[in-house]
C-alpha cells in the first residue's frame, strides 16, 4: 500500500506513476476520491478540535454560574456544551467513515515504480538487459514440448481433462521424475546461495493475500474456499511468495538479523480469469504448477543490491542447467501491481521459437511491508535506540519448476525425438541421462 501522507501531500506525483502504468480510469478516479476524502477529513479535524476546545472553554464555567445563582446563564452554556460535544462525535464518526474508504481505495492503487522502469503498454515494450548462452544449433525441424510429451508418453492432457478440465496435465514416468528432479535441484541451488528453506500452508486467509497485494484487486484470479477457514475466508496461494513474506507480518526484526533469505517449494493455483483463449496447449499456463520461490527481506538501503542479488540467483539456475535465456526489465504497463522495478527472465523455446518468461524477479519497497506491518529496528546510533522502519521485501522464482520442463524438452530434444537430460541435472533424477519412448 502507499503511504497515505505521501498520496495527500504529492498527488502528481503518483498521477504520474499511474500514467507511467497505463493506469484506468478507476485508478485516476481513485485518486482524485482520496484528495477530496483528505479535503475533508481536514475541515473534519479542524471542526471537531474547535467544538472540543469550546467545550473545554465553556465546561468550567457552568459549575461558578450555579455557585453564583445565575442558573437561566449555566442553562445556556450546557445547551452549548452538549452541542459541541454532539458536533464533535459527528465530525470523529464522519471521519472514521471517510478513513476506511480511503483505507479501501490506497488498497486498490498500485506501487509507485522506479526511475529505470520504461514507459511502455505492454510486453512489446520491455527493455533487454543482458543475454546468456547461445540458442541450440538444430538440424532438424524442432518439436514443441506438447508434441514431444505426447510422442514419448510422458505429458498425459487427456488424463488431466478427464479428472479435472482444462489447463490440468497428469505427469507419468520421466516427466513426473524431471518435475520432482528439478524442485529438489533449485532448493539444493538455494542452499547453496544462503537461504533457508521452509515448508509453508497452502491454504492461507484474507488478510495473508492483502499483505502481499493479491487481494483486493485480483480475487478473481485466486480460488477461494467455499468455506470459512478458522473463521476467516480462505484461498489457494498463487505464489510462495504469499505465505513466506508474511512469516514476519506484524512483527520488527532486528537490522543485525536482514537481509532474511527464504526458499520454498510450493503448488501454485490460479484461476486464469483474465487469460481465456491464450496458451491453451500444453504446460504454459495451468491452473496448478509448481514453483520454487526466493524471498528477501531487507533494508530500504539494501533493496536494490538485494534484488540484483535474488535476479543473480535466478539466473544460476538456468546457466546451470545451460539453458539460453534474456533478462528483460519490464516496462510501466508491464509491469505487476506490487512491483517497484522487475525483471523477467526469459527462456528460449525452439519448439516455439520465441523466449517465454520462466521467471520474475521483483522489489516492492515497502509497499508490502506496510500492509503487513512489516519493520525492523535499526541498530543504535550512540547508544539511542531506533524508531522502527518499514522494511523492504523482493522475491523471484528460481525457477516455475513446469516452464523448465519445458525448456529442458525443447532445447535438449534430438533428431530421433529423445531429450538428453542436463548433466547438472542427472544426480536429482536417479542418474538418468536420456528420455526415450516409455521412460
Amino acid at each position: 500500500m502507499l503511504d497515505p501522507k505521501l498520496v495527500e501531500n504529492e498527488p502528481d506525483r503518483v498521477r504520474a506513476a499511474l500514467t507511467l502504468r497505463n493506469a484506468g480510469d478507476d485508478a485516476l478516479s481513485a485518486l482524485d476520491r482520496i484528495a477530496g476524502i483528505n479535503a475533508r477529513r481536514r475541515e473534519l479535524i479542524q471542526e471537531g478540535d474547535a467544538c472540543r476546545g469550546l467545550r473545554n472553554e465553556l465546561s468550567p464555567q457552568i459549575g461558578k454560574l450555579y455557585k453564583e445563582g445565575r442558573g437561566a446563564e449555566a442553562g445556556e452554556l450546557k445547551a452549548r456544551v452538549a452541542e459541541a460535544s454532539k458536533r464533535a462525535k459527528v465530525c470523529e464518526a464522519e471521519q472514521d467513515g471517510l478513513e476506511a474508504e480511503r483505507d479501501a481505495l490506497l488498497l486498490g492503487l498500485p506501487n509507485l515504480v522506479d526511475e529505470r522502469v520504461p514507459p511502455g503498454k505492454g510486453e512489446e515494450d520491455n527493455v533487454e538487459v543482458r543475454q546468456w548462452g547461445d540458442k541450440p544449433a538444430c538440424d532438424f525441424e524442432p518439436k514443441t514440448h506438447d508434441e514431444l510429451g505426447d510422442a514419448l508418453g510422458i505429458l498425459d492432457f487427456e488424463a488431466g481433462a478427464k479428472l479435472a478440465g482444462a489447463r490440468f496435465t497428469v505427469l507419468r514416468g520421466a516427466a513426473a521424475k524431471l518435475e520432482r528432479g528439478l524442485v529438489n535441484f533449485f532448493l539444493h541451488m538455494a542452499e547453496e546461495h544462503g537461504y533457508t528453506e521452509v515448508m509453508v500452508p497452502y491454504i492461507v486467509w484474507r488478510e495473508t493475500m492483502e499483505g502481499t497485494g493479491q487481494l483486493p484487486k485480483f480475487e478473481d484470479d485466486l480460488f477461494k474456499l467455499s468455506d470459512p477457514l478458522n473463521g476467516q475466508d480462505g484461498f489457494l496461494i498463487p505464489t510462495a511468495e504469499v505465505p513466506v513474506t508474511n512469516l514476519h507480518r506484524d512483527e520488527i526484526v532486528a537490522e543485525d538479523d536482514l537481509p532474511l533469505a527464504y526458499c520454498c517449494f510450493t503448488p501454485c493455483f490460479r484461476a486464469e480469469a483474465g487469460s481465456y483463449g491464450r496458451d491453451t496447449k500444453g504446460l504454459i499456463r495451468q491452473h496448478q504448477f509448481h514453483k520454487v520461490e526466493l524471498v528477501r527481506i531487507t533494508t530500504p538501503a539494501d533493496g536494490d543490491a538485494q534484488h540484483e542479488l535474488l535476479t543473480a540467483h535466478a539466473e544460476a539456475c538456468l546457466q546451470a542447467l545451460g539453458l539460453h535465456y534474456r533478462v528483460m526489465r519490464l516496462c510501466g504497463g508491464d509491469i505487476s501491481f506490487t512491483a517497484q522495478h522487475c525483471y523477467d527472465l526469459e527462456v528460449w523455446l525452439p519448439g516455439q521459437q520465441k523466449y517465454r518468461e520462466i521467471s520474475s524477479c521483483s522489489v516492492f519497497g515497502d509497499f508490502q511491508a506496510r500492509r503487513m506491518k512489516l519493520r525492523y529496528r535499526p541498530n543504535a546510533v550512540d547508544g539511542k535506540k531506533q524508531k522502527p522502519r518499514l522494511a523492504t521485501t523482493i522475491n523471484g522464482s528460481a525457477l516455475a519448476v513446469g516452464r523448465t520442463l519445458v525448456a529442458i524438452l525443447e532445447n535438449y530434444q534430438q533428431a530421433d525425438g529423445s531429450v538428453v537430460i542436463p548433466e547438472a541435472l542427472r544426480p536429482f533424477v536417479g542418474g538418468l541421462d536420456r528420455i526415450t519412448a516409455g521412460d
